[in-house]
């Protein structure tokens, strides 16, 4: 198994749903929330335990975007880069997080600090341009403040 999986917390995962195997969205997402991405080795384990089709986990782990099946870093940064956020340069502040992460959109930082994406609209236009890091919105950027926000995060 990966060193970035633990198999006490999967074990705990599959335990809490072994009479649910109608609830793979969930089981999926509790292990994104545990490893920040869905382990081969994580689902094929559900599968063999839970006695679900490996291509019934994937077809599902495929569809949702929400879902990676590559590793991502600890902070999840979503750039917006929808109509409000565009006209108000979101281009630049995707550029001045790349340039300083050393990283394009879609990768992650070799330490897996941070992972990078796209998004076309983050439902706050009136604070554009926006971005998300986890959870944290952070509006009406300049790209004097991405350092600063960036920091925040160990």
């Amino acid at each position: 198994m990966e060193e970035r999986m633990n198999d006490t917390k999967l074990s705990e995962i599959i335990e809490r749903y072994k009479n649910e195997t109608h609830a793979i969205v969930a089981i999926l997402q509790d292990i994104q929330e545990e490893f920040n991405y869905l382990p081969k080795e994580a689902l094929v384990r559900v599968s063999k335990e839970l006695n679900i089709p490996l291509s019934r986990i994937l077809s599902v782990a495929t569809f949702f975007k929400a879902f990676s099946l590559v590793p991502k870093g600890k902070h999840a940064i979503s750039v917006c880069l929808g109509t409000a956020c565009h006209v108000r340069g979101g281009a630049r502040i995707m550029e001045k997080i790349e340039k300083e992460l050393g990283i394009k959109r879609g990768e992650s930082t070799k330490d897996f600090r941070f992972s990078l994406d796209e998004v076309r609209c983050l439902g706050c236009c009136g604070l554009a341009p926006v971005m998300m890091v986890g959870k944290d919105v952070h509006g009406k950027l300049s790209e004097s403040k991405i350092i600063p926000i960036l920091n925040q995060y160990n």
